[in-house]
This record gives structure tokens, sequence and C-alpha cells, in this order.
């Protein structure tokens, strides 16, 4: 019994070993992966203040539990940088995703003729370079939008995030705000960095919050 407990004890470390090999080997191909370029203003730890510039994202909005709407509006966005739901070339794939509970009508013109009450934005940026005005028209419920540059706080840590990841992490990104004479008032951005085969101690996600 002793023997059988020991060699399932052992196995499990080398599926487990192996999980994390072959996780670290897609994590080392995904940070060749664009993202947009950033200056660092202010670096503590796992918190930093980013000075980001103009970029433009494709976006689209989804009802529903926060996960949920995630996996939803990523797909819906992955159709169109990959030209499934539509013609022509595809778009390079770019980290972060990004999803907030924003403003539903920010997008202009409005992805909805009605306000959509607890919808979730998903957000891809393009690639350097890239304009709404010279990418691929997007279909029904996507918007490119041109961002205009902006200042955030951010904080990063590792793991699966779920909703309660998520809010500790934001509170802890208010708190060392609070105690370094920074405050924002705005709703946090969630950013997810890798594909879901990453395990998760090897993920990267961030919360961020606009100054």
């Amino acid at each position: 019994m002793e023997k059988t407990v020991q060699r399932g004890l052992v196995a499990g470390a080398v599926v487990a070993g192996a999980a994390l090999i072959g996780g670290a080997f897609y994590v080392l191909q995904e940070r060749q992966t664009e993202e947009p370029e950033f200056r660092a203003l202010k670096t503590d730890g796992d918190f930093q203040i980013r000075d980001y510039g103009a970029m433009t994202v494709a976006e689209t909005l989804v009802q529903g539990p926060r996960k949920a709407a995630l996996g939803q509006g990523f797909q819906i966005i992955a159709d169109y940088i990959f030209a499934k739901s539509r013609p022509g070339e595809k778009i390079a794939m770019t980290v972060p995703v990004t999803q907030d509970s924003g403003d539903p009508m920010a997008s202009d013109p409005p992805l909805f003729d009605d306000e959509l009450d607890g919808a979730w934005r998903t957000r891809f940026v393009m690639p350097a370079g890239r304009s709404a005005d010279d990418l691929p028209e997007p279909p029904a419920g996507i918007a490119l939008v041109d961002l205009a540059p902006r200042k955030v706080a951010v904080v990063s840590f590792a793991g699966r995030a779920d909703d309660r990841m998520l809010a500790d992490a934001e509170d802890r990104l208010r708190g060392w705000l609070a105690r370094n004479g920074e405050k924002s008032a705005a709703e946090p951005e969630y950013a997810f960095y890798n594909s879901p085969v990453i395990p998760g101690p090897l993920r990267r996600n961030e919360v961020w919050l606009a100054l």
C-alpha cells in the first residue's frame, strides 16, 4: 500500500513537472508576441506606473458573468483578427487582452443601439502602426477605437485570475497608490497575457487603473 502511494506521488510530481516545463516553453514563445510599448515612470516590486502612447483597439461588449463574457468576447474578436468573420488579411495577435466594465456607449459609433446594463468590454490591442482607418472593416458588434495616450497604475500577479484574485489585486493597487500620494477614481481594467494552456504559476495578469 505504501509503495503504491509513493508511486502515485512520484507519478503526480512527474506530470506536474512536465506541465510546468511545457508551460515554460509556451511562455517563452508568448513572450515574443507584440505588446504595446510604454515608459515606466515608477516601479516598486509588482507595482508600476506606466505611460502608454496612442494605440488602436478592437472591442466588443458581452453581457453576463465576467469570466463567461471574457471567453465570448475573446472569441468574437479572435474571429475578426484571424479573418474568420470577415474577408481579407489576418491581423497579428498581440497582448494583452483587456477587460473592463466601462461605459458601453464609449465607442463612436456605439456598438449597440441601446445601452447594455452589466456588459463587459473586451479589447484586443492592434499591432503598432495600425489605425482604425487602415484596418479591415469589422463585422457588426465590433468597433475599432483609437485610444489617446494615457498614464496607468499597474499591479502584476500570477495564477489563473478569478474574481477574488482580481478584486484583491485592485485593493492592493489602490492601497499602494494611496501610500504614494496618488489616487484613481477609474474603474479597473484587467489585462491577460497568456493562452489557456499556460499553467497558473507561469501566467501573467495585471490590474490597471487610469490616472
